[in-house]
């Protein structure tokens, strides 16, 4: 019993340390630009891969910063900067890898309104604007051992010709004109207007906004602030004036309003007197019902009174 107590636990650590190992293993294969494109990507569809079955070549495109385009494939697929990118209905993606790893990126990437829309023309024809284009085909491998070099030493700009015989540069002025052109003929494209969508920003709380004709009229609305008092508005959208309303002192009776607003005439309303208190004495009240002494009390009285009478006589 004992020994099938001790297998059991041993084969319980066992599957853990398997299911700990399975998880670093699929940390380190799955790349961090697929983690991030799915964190940064939510609520957004991600583009299907694309299959190649080598490392695609690459070309310099003429008149850019050293972007490079795959030209054996339909999907535009460029290298530029260090990184793979992919537009796809209407948003931009990009990825570390030609074939994996996409990323939602938020705008338009710069160097894009450089690159000439009729370039797979050209590049069928091996011709771009009339003179001869003989360009460099660029394997995989060399692009990524050579291209941060390329990039600090312009090495692309300083040869300037990028393979085409007797061409000149653009001027930058130009290119410039080309750049503006370029960027409006890409928004209005169907795929791109689909994924445009205005952006109301709600209106500030306690805000007032009054028209520059004046204040405001009758149909509309003005914000009132928490401690801003309400003030009454008279038939014609003006304030009342003061004299309608009277400041009451303290201390001072109020009239009784008449129907112009005036007071009231006496014989509308009989005045009645206050009632009159009756005055306590100091000593306390006085009973109610105070009769005279009557019975012996009074009888005690009239002797006193015949007693100092009769030395009188």
């Amino acid at each position: 019993m004992g020994d099938k107590t001790v297998m059991c636990i041993g084969g319980n650590k066992m599957k853990k340390l398997f299911l700990a190992t399975l998880l670093l293993a699929l940390v380190i294969v799955v790349p961090i630009p697929t983690m991030a494109g799915v964190n940064i990507g939510i609520g957004i569809s991600l583009p299907s891969p694309i299959v190649f079955e080598a490392p695609p070549d690459v070309i310099v495109l003429p008149d850019t910063n050293d972007v490079y385009v795959v030209p054996d494939t339909d999907v535009d697929l460029f290298f530029w900067n260090g990184w793979w990118w992919r537009p796809w209905e209407g948003r931009w993606y990009r990825s570390h890898y030609y074939n994996r790893g996409w990323g939602y990126y938020n705008r338009v990437p710069s160097f894009y309104f450089d690159v000439d829309p009729g370039w797979r023309g050209y590049y069928r024809d091996r011709n771009w604007y009339g003179h001869r284009w003989n360009y460099e085909r660029i394997p995989d491998q060399r692009l990524r051992q050579n291209w941060r070099g390329w990039h600090n030493d312009r090495h692309w700009e300083r040869q300037g010709t990028w393979g085409i015989q007797g061409y000149k540069p653009r001027p930058q002025q130009q290119r410039q004109e080309l750049r503006h052109q370029r960027e409006e003929q890409y928004r209005q494209r169907p795929e791109v207007q689909k994924q445009r969508q205005p952006q109301v920003q709600p209106a500030e709380k306690g805000r007032t906004i009054t028209p520059q004709g004046g204040p405001t009229g009758r149909g509309e609305r003005r914000q009132v602030k928490p401690e801003e008092k309400v003030k009454p508005v008279g038939p014609e959208g003006k304030p009342e004036p003061r004299g309608k309303k009277k400041m009451v002192k303290p201390g001072e009776k109020m009239k009784p309003a008449g129907p112009e607003g005036g007071p009231a005439p006496r014989g509308d309303r009989p005045q009645v007197k206050p009632e009159k208190k009756p005055v306590v004495p100091e000593g306390g009240p006085a009973p109610k019902d105070r009769k005279k002494p009557e019975g012996p009390q009074k009888d005690q009285k009239d002797q006193k009174k015949q007693r100092t009478e009769e030395p009188e006589r």
